[in-house]
């Protein structure tokens, strides 16, 4: 594979399957000129949905401080609504609520391949607080999703779809949801 030529991990969530949106949000991503090299719906556990994230310290407190500024811009005290203002707690929150939302039902996973995919795949996604998602991305097409109103519900963001966001990163979630390899080699019609 060339070094540009990249492979990233794309998962319709359970909010996206449950809509219909499959189809449409796979045949945006291929319109895009990315190759479907690998492609599934598995209904993941608990323990397995936990597997996906890194669940690093850093990556936990991240989460935590995303939430902090969300409630920081939008005046909303976190100790009333979560009874802590500590960022590696609320990380904690927000996992527990996201390893919930992913494994509540089933998910499509699939393998896109193409140059710079990871990039291409992320902008076509647009931000992953869809409320903050331009308009012509997948999240900005279909979601008006609050992370206000997700949090007051102690439930993790319905935003659709989650995208690799670096190659380490895809390359655990590619082993990680098709662990049996099987990912298939072809040329696309439209680059013979």
């Amino acid at each position: 594979m060339l070094p540009l030529n990249q492979r990233t991990l794309v998962l319709v969530k359970p909010d996206g399957v449950r809509r219909g949106l499959s189809a449409s949000i796979l045949a945006r991503l291929e319109t895009a000129g990315l190759k479907l090299v690998a492609l599934k719906m598995v209904r993941p556990s608990p323990d397995f949905a936990e597997a996906h994230y890194p669940n690093t310290p850093e990556w936990i407190r991240g989460m935590g401080e995303k939430t902090l500024k969300t409630y920081r811009d939008y005046g909303v005290d976190p100790v009333a609504e979560l009874g802590t203002d500590d960022p590696l707690r609320i990380g904690e929150l927000v996992k527990g609520w996201n390893i919930a939302y992913l494994s509540s039902g089933p998910v499509v996973a699939a393998v896109l391949e193409g140059p710079h995919a990871i990039e291409v795949v992320r902008k076509l996604c647009g931000h992953t607080i869809p409320l903050y998602a331009d308009p012509g991305t997948i999240r900005g097409t279909y979601s008006s999703e609050s992370p206000i109103l997700a949090n007051a519900e102690k439930r993790s963001l319905r935003n659709l779809i989650h995208a690799s966001s670096t190659p380490e990163e895809a390359e655990h979630e590619i082993s990680h949801w098709f662990p049996e390899g099987g990912l298939v080699s072809y040329q696309r019609a439209d680059l013979l």
